[in-house]
């Protein structure tokens, strides 16, 4: 069984705060891997005006990604799905011996509760929201937290996520990284016209490298 935790979006682009989160979540909850989900296109983000194209953001997230136990992964382009339930339920058929937990920021906790069948989300898999500075009141408020409270559990135990039973929630204060995806888009907004390593077919199988070859277990 591997423990890995999944980090969906746009990474548009991958920056330095993506991947200090993921390596503190992945010393936190005593984690395999990390995989980036990059999303084809976020169903919320539609009437996004500055969304760069895929190659170039899943191109970022792997540059990001290196020498890491964080996999930058298209699963989600090859599989066909757009939204997160359908997602889980794809990764979970495929790999059924991986125990998984969602990922997510907490600004992103407010609008949970428009995901596609968020309460089926929250039943299948445990929830590690990361507190950012300047969002606990709106994650605190958020609707979807009204269902979930009763489910909360204390930091302390977040290395025994895989003892829970889903659903499951944790609020993970991590240390904070001021990078923003929007404010470099706004600096510069031809980041993905710059040059970027491309992705080879060897590189792009749509399954992290986890699936493919035995875990590294030296560590976490």
């Amino acid at each position: 069984m591997a423990r890995i935790g999944l980090l969906g979006g746009s990474f548009n682009p991958a920056h330095r705060g993506h991947r200090r989160v993921s390596l503190e979540a992945l010393r936190t909850l005593g984690l395999d891997e990390i995989w980036w989900l990059v999303s084809p296109g976020n169903p919320l983000k539609a009437e996004s005006k500055d969304m760069a194209a895929y190659e170039a953001r899943l191109a970022s997230a792997k540059q990001l990604a290196r020498r890491s136990r964080i996999r930058a992964s298209d699963f989600e382009r090859v599989e066909g799905t757009r939204f997160t339930i359908d997602t889980l339920r794809a990764l979970k058929r495929r790999f059924p011996q991986h125990r998984f937990i969602w990922l997510m920021g907490s600004d992103a906790l407010p609008n949970f509760h428009f995901w596609k069948d968020w309460r089926e989300i929250a039943r299948s898999v445990p929830i590690a929201v990361i507190l950012r500075p300047g969002y606990d009141w709106g994650a605190h408020a958020a609707r979807a937290l009204g269902w979930l409270r009763r489910f909360v559990r204390p930091p302390s135990q977040a290395s025994n996520w895989t003892e829970w039973s889903a659903p499951a929630i944790l609020l993970l204060r991590l240390p904070p990284d001021p990078t923003s995806a929007t404010a470099i888009r706004a600096q510069i907004p031809n980041w993905h016209r710059k040059s970027h390593p491309r992705v080879s077919r060897a590189q792009r199988p749509g399954l992290p490298l986890s699936s493919r070859r035995p875990l590294d277990r030296t560590s976490r």
